[in-house]
């Protein structure tokens, strides 16, 4: 059982980074991003190669990652750059498939479909560590540098384009620095927890990459609130947690754990749309998301 509670939490903490990270551009810049899960995946290849060829350090990997996973960025930001709206959600779709195709294609740097094994232990420093404690702090310096970056004067600016992107440009705001800085940060982030993710489960492939982790990322925002600091986290603790409540019902088969699961989010979504569009957190009375 604690085995089990370690796992969880640890999962908690991962996806606790993506959803903040997601949050930041989908919460706080408006951009509507379903490829998030792409930089998730670059930052748990490069992790994994970090650890195979070279030391299974957790702070090396995690700087490579950022750095992979920040920099390959442009390849989100050049379309927010462009287009907006539904237009900006076809493109990182389509950056989602290609990004599918090329992980499983590109089998001397992700190990094709089988993916990488064997990955090494996570060590700090040469010393064996639990990915846990990283996992935690690298969440709390996420959320911290969130909290920060969003009272400051650049989260006023993101808040602003989200609100009337043309209305920000008119009065001076450098809207295409701010957006390719945000979503540079949340790109990082995300391959940060890439990173984590591999040295957690010693294993990766495609399969943790796909447009189902994209969607379930987005799902943990929304129920959470999208604009708020704590939401995300509170989405990924509830949406993670669904599977382990679904097997304890007696009557549901084990291989219909998922089917229901699936059914649960997309109907959560739905009624939260409908009577609560501001997330479990947001603040209604305002019209909008708080922090």
């Amino acid at each position: 059982m604690i085995a089990y509670l370690s796992n969880l939490a640890t999962q908690v903490a991962i996806f606790g980074i993506l959803a903040a990270t997601l949050n930041f551009i989908l919460g706080y810049a408006g951009i509507f991003s379903i490829a998030h899960a792409v930089f998730f995946g670059l930052g748990a290849y490069a992790g994994a190669q970090i650890a195979l060829l070279l030391v299974p350090d957790v702070v090396l990997a995690c700087i490579v990652a950022a750095a992979i996973a920040g920099g390959l960025s442009l390849c989100l930001a050049l379309p927010a750059l462009r287009v907006r709206g539904e237009y900006f959600v076809a493109a990182s779709l389509g950056l989602q498939m290609v990004a599918v195709t090329l992980f499983s294609e590109l089998k001397p740097l992700t190990g094709g479909i089988g993916g990488l094994v064997g990955i090494p232990l996570p060590t700090l420093f040469g010393v064996p560590v639990g990915v846990l404690p990283v996992a935690l702090a690298a969440l709390a310096l996420i959320l911290l540098a969130t909290a920060l970056l969003a009272r400051g004067s650049f989260g006023r600016t993101l808040t602003a384009i989200r609100d009337a992107e043309s209305a920000a440009e008119a009065l001076g705001k450098n809207v295409a620095a701010a957006k390719t800085l945000a979503v540079g940060f949340a790109c990082a982030g995300a391959g940060v927890a890439g990173a984590l993710y591999a040295l957690h489960t010693s294993f990766v492939n495609v399969e943790s990459f796909t447009m189902d982790y994209s969607v379930l990322m987005m799902a943990m925002v929304i129920i959470g609130g999208t604009g708020t600091l704590w939401g995300p986290l509170i989405g990924t603790v509830l949406l993670l947690s669904l599977p382990a409540a679904l097997a304890f019902l007696p009557f549901l088969p084990a291989t219909e754990v998922g089917a229901v699961q699936q059914i649960i989010i997309g109907l959560a979504m739905t009624l939260l749309m409908i009577f609560r569009p501001a997330g479990l957190v947001g603040d209604l009375s305002r019209g909008q998301t708080t922090a």
